[in-house]
């Protein structure tokens, strides 16, 4: 099983940052969300990897492992604390973005937990999973 997930790992990234990209132009474009400040650094981050991760699964490149993990960490860790300040009252005391929409306002909140930061959070998780799953050479 797992051999089988590393050899589609490349493509199985590129997918997840294909839907989190379609998913974050769906809630503003159509549902009309306004992103906070916080939403767009996530979004500058996971779009392109979905360019980057679309050229490497048509090469079949995956020495783009290199490119695609610290965009993947950082937009991780943005999404992480994103949630926090939305969900833990000690992180919300913390927001410093003002202008606009609050980043710990939530338009989305499915089960009780997940929101938009958290659908970004898993993503950039995923994307991450995947790439230090995909071996470094082209074999």
């Amino acid at each position: 099983m797992m051999a089988a997930i590393k050899k589609i790992a490349l493509y199985l990234a590129w997918l997840v940052s294909i839907v989190a990209t379609l998913g974050s132009l769906y809630f503003s474009e159509i549902r009309g969300f306004t992103p906070c400040e916080l939403c767009w650094y996530q979004r500058i981050l996971m779009y392109p990897l979905a360019v980057i991760l679309g050229i490497a699964t048509y090469r079949n490149d995956r020495s783009v492992k290199s490119f695609v993990l610290p965009l993947s960490i950082i937009g991780w860790c943005v999404s992480l604390y994103h949630y926090l300040l939305q969900k833990v009252p000690a992180f919300a005391a913390l927001e410093t973005f003002t202008s606009g929409v609050p980043c710990s306002g939530s338009y989305v909140e499915w089960f009780g937990f997940i929101t938009i930061p958290f659908l970004a959070f898993i993503a950039f998780s995923l994307i991450t999973i995947l790439m230090l799953l995909t071996k470094s050479h082209n074999r």
